[in-house]
This record gives structure tokens, C-alpha cells and sequence, in this order.
């Protein structure tokens, strides 16, 4: 299912068309709410103060609740832009953030209030697609879910060391989902939410990592080279802003292992071939191995923070001091959460179809 996503942070509106999709599947607009609800902003001190509805309009694709067979078009507007916050960024552009490159890459010419188009504001037209095809993935047996692995060093239990995930798992990641912090241990979530609250207080921010799964893979989905699941899922998860690294599986831990321990040993249970670990992550040579599939991505603190930092003053050509003024975001990290859910679940529908067709739904 091929996707675009449109529009800028304080445009009127920002969107997605989903083409390729299904006709005849049933579409609940209460659990795509949900979703959108988890990544909306404004909630809580965690966030921004920024306050929207994200309340999806869809414009083509489902009718009666069906969806038809047409391109899928849905448009999210924005109501709460307060765009003179970002007046002073062209000049002084944040440092680690798009502001510069974006300049250098549209001459001046582009829209970046509010971030424009680099803005985490973008990632909820990406949560609304995600949605859709989480849905399309459950009638065959595919659930996506993550949660947040750890935040400036305050960790999680992982999924790999939770015998209820080991024996399926998925109410661990849906429980999470309800949680303001969406973790598996409340108590790691609390020091968690002091730690992001301290940063707040410091004109500081934080980053940190989540741990996304996929169960009900059967093998074989998938194919080797640029297309391969991981390279599909990489490719969705860069999209959200912030993102900059994904392991899968043991990950950056194989350079420290033997093959010895590394290989994942295989034998027969039930007539079906099953791992005994999953050190893989459920891939092996891009194709799933029928393994729960397991990656993580890191997300660096948001570059925006009331600190003074070094950057340069574009017109003078000189070098300057900025502290950034407006609403932002002291952690991303728990809204992002179903950002990628939403790039994995899209990957994995993508790899889903290629196999079996558009039709396979």
C-alpha cells in the first residue's frame, strides 16, 4: 500500500493518500481515534502546549465504512498555529535541526513555520495511515505494537526478558498503549517522567529508544536486497523526524558475539519449524523467519530548547547565540511511539501485498 504524505506544521492542513487499498474492509474510526489519540499533542506537561484535535476528515476511499478500492485520502486541519514563534529561525537557524539544510536545499523558499514539513506534526497523517493498515494486517493475524524501551538511560523491561511476551505477548504492548507513558514496567515509566520534567525545568530535552514487535508473521514474507523487511521498515521509520538509528533483533550486540551465540538454533515443534532465541530479531536474509519480529529505533532530544546555543545569524553571515522561543516538545519519545507502529505496520502491509497481492486482505 503506497502512501504520501502532504501538507506543512502551521498550513491549513496536512494529510495522506493510501493508494492500493483493499475494497470491502470494514474500517473502525474508533480505534483509528485511539491511535491518533496516543500521538496527539497538548495532554500532558510531557508535550508541547500546543492543543489539536487531530481529528481525520476522510475525503475519498471509505464509504458506509467500507473502504471502496479508490485512493484513500484523509486531511487532518491545523488549528492552533502560532506562527510568529518561528520568525526568528530563518535568520538563526536551530542547530540540529532542518532549519539550515532546509535553506540550503530550497534557497530560502521554503515554509518553515512551525518546522514546515520537518515538523513532528507531520507523523499524524503517518499515524493514521499506520492505523488503517494495522487494521488491514489484523485479518491476517498481524498485530504491531512498541513501547518505550528507555529514555537518557532509564530502561524498560524489553520484550525479549518478559516470559508473557515469550508465550505471545500482545496484551503487554496493547496495556501499554493505554498508559500516558506507553511502557511494560510503570515503575521505569514514573522515573521516566521525572527525568523528562527535570530536563523541561532545565530548558533541556531528552531522547530515547522504542522497541516495536510484529507477531503473527508467518515466514517467508519479505525478499532479499533493497526491498528486504528490514530495509522497508528502515525506510518508514526515517520518516519520522528525530529518528537516527534502527537495530534489529541483537542488533549492534552481534559485533560483541561468537557465531556460536549469535546463530539462533532452529528445531521442530508441532510440525512447524520455530528459533529457540530470536537473536535476528525474526528476519534472516530480509525474509520473515516466523519469529515475533523485534527492532528498535533511537530518537535524539528535540533540538529546540529554551538553552542558548551557538548558531550562525544567515543575513550578517556571522556567528550568533539563539534560544529557542515557543511551544516544544522536552521528549518525543512517547509520542513517537505509535509513529512507529504506524512506519512498521505500513512496511510490513507493503511486504504483505507484494507477496500475496493487493487483494490478499
Amino acid at each position: 500500500m503506497k502512501f504520501s504524505i502532504f501538507g506543512e506544521s502551521h498550513g491549513p492542513a496536512i494529510g495522506v493518500l493510501l493508494e492500493d487499498v483493499p475494497a470491502g474492509a470494514a474500517l473502525n474510526m474508533e480505534e483509528i481515534a485511539f491511535e491518533m489519540g496516543r500521538r496527539a499533542p497538548g495532554k500532558n506537561a510531557l508535550s508541547t502546549a500546543r492543543k489539536e484535535a487531530d481529528s481525520p476528515e476522510v475525503l475519498s476511499g471509505v464509504y458506509n465504512g467500507f473502504t471502496t478500492g479508490a485512493p484513500l485520502c484523509a486531511m487532518i486541519r491545523n488549528t492552533d498555529a502560532r506562527s510568529g514563534d518561528y520568525s526568528l529561525l530563518k535568520r538563526f537557524p536551530r542547530p540540529g535541526h532542518a532549519d539550515y539544510t532546509a535553506a540550503a536545499r530550497y534557497g530560502g523558499f521554503a515554509d518553515m513555520r512551525g518546522s514546515g514539513q520537518f515538523s513532528g506534526r507531520l507523523t499524524a497523517p503517518l499515524v493514521f495511515a499506520g492505523a488503517v493498515a494495522k487494521q488491514l494486517l489484523a485479518r491476517r493475524g498481524i498485530f504491531v505494537g512498541a513501547h518505550i524501551c528507555s529514555i537518557n538511560g532509564i530502561k524498560d523491561t524489553c520484550l525479549e526478558d518478559s516470559p508473557l511476551f515469550r508465550s505471545g505477548g500482545e496484551s503487554l504492548l496493547r496495556a501499554a498503549a493505554h498508559r500516558e507513558l506507553p511502557v511494560l514496567d510503570e515503575g521505569a515509566g514514573e522515573r521516566m517522567r521525572e527525568a523528562i520534567a527535570e530536563a523541561k525545568r532545565n530548558g533541556d530535552s531528552l531522547g530515547g529508544v522504542i522497541e516495536c514487535a510484529a507477531t503473527g508473521l508467518e515466514a517467508g514474507i519479505g525478499e532479499p536486497g533493497a526491498d528486504s523487511l528490514e530495509s522497508l521498515i528502515s525506510r518508514n521509520c526515517f520518516a519520522v523526524p528525530g529518528v537516527k538509528g534502527i537495530e534489529f533483533g541483537a542488533g549492534f550486540a552481534f559485533a560483541e558475539m561468537r557465531g556460536s551465540e549469535a546463530n539462533d538454533p532452529m528445531e521442530m515443534k508441532e510440525g512447524r519449524v520455530v528459533m529457540r532465541s530470536n537473536n535476528n530479531g525474526g528476519i534472516s536474509g530480509g525474509i520473515s523467519t516466523g519469529a515475533p519480529l523485534l527492532f528498535r529505533a533511537a530518537l535524539r532530544p528535540t533540538s529546540s530548547i529554551a538553552r542558548e546555543q551557538d548558531t550562525v545569524d544567515m543575513e550578517r553571515r556571522a556567528d550568533a547565540k539563539l534560544v529557542v522561543p515557543g511551544r516544544h516538545d522536552p521528549c518525543i519519545v512517547h509520542r513517537a511511539v505509535p509513529a512507529i507502529e504506524a512506519a512498521a505496520a505500513l512496511a510490513l502491509l507493503e511486504a504483505v501485498q507484494k507477496l500475496y497481492g493487493i487483494r490478499c486482505i
